[in-house]
């Protein structure tokens, strides 16, 4: 009994120290894109015992398929297994342009057989749009998508947001800190000036958006930004967190 009583005590006087390490917390998201960087993301996040959060559309892929292909369906469950946050960003990543004539949502999809054109949309048939996702996804792994959702290109109006929330998604942007750049041309903001701002500028509580690949960045974001960025946070006590523990999404 002395020996376990000590034990428990050993415990309690740890658990403050641990707490007091975690000077802040980060929530690094990822959008799906060319996937390019996909491995190396799952790879870093698991090397260094991240949970983030992810948002999934049926983008092409560097592999010549589409994200939510049934050949990804391994990829993803090992996200689920690991504690990852999934939420939706629109099957066919169709970014909002305005709203339109009678009460519809006016956007340009990125994929599917619409890409490219404006279409308009009722709030229910964006809700399909967002809950396609979670159809798949289910399909591929045998669980649902968070309740969280993230508008493509982060474009939104009042009622975008009103039939997100009717649809049963509460909707995620980035901190203004949290632009990773990664979408931006490499040659007027190479990968060390992007790392250094982020070090910079990011804050506890602050959302990072990064891209799972950007198709038109030369130099990639992720090979050069992802293990510097996260190993630079922790030494300046940074923790991380699924957006589930986000205190604006948390149940």
């Amino acid at each position: 009994m002395r020996h376990g009583a000590a034990l428990i005590l050993m415990a309690l006087a740890a658990a403050p120290a641990v707490q007091a390490a975690c000077k802040g917390t980060i929530y690094l998201t990822f959008d799906t894109g060319s996937q390019s960087q996909a491995e190396l993301i799952a790879d870093t996040l698991q090397r260094h015992h991240i949970q983030a959060t992810f948002f999934l559309a049926n983008e092409k892929t560097v592999r010549g398929d589409y994200s939510l292909d049934p050949a990804w369906a391994a990829y993803w469950k090992a996200r689920v297994a690991e504690g990852h946050a999934i939420g939706t960003h629109s099957w066919d990543h169709a970014v909002f342009v305005r709203d339109g004539a009678d009460g519809q949502l006016v956007f340009k999809p990125g994929f599917g057989p619409q890409a490219g054109k404006l279409v308009s949309w009722t709030p229910q048939q964006y809700c399909e749009q967002l809950k396609r996702v979670d159809q798949r996804f289910s399909e591929l792994t045998g669980k649902h998508l968070d309740p969280l959702w993230r508008a493509p290109a982060g474009r939104t109006s009042p009622r975008l947001l009103a039939a997100g929330q009717a649809c049963g998604y509460a909707h995620v942007g980035w901190s203004p800190a949290g632009f990773s750049g990664d979408e931006l041309s490499s040659e007027k903001y190479p990968n060390p000036v992007l790392l250094q701002k982020s070090l910079r500028e990011l804050r506890g509580g602050d959302i990072v958006l990064i891209h799972m690949g950007i198709w038109s960045r030369k130099d990639a974001w992720a090979p050069a930004n992802l293990e510097p960025l996260i190993s630079g946070l922790e030494q300046k006590g940074m923790c991380f967190a699924t957006l589930r523990e986000h205190p604006d999404y948390k149940k």
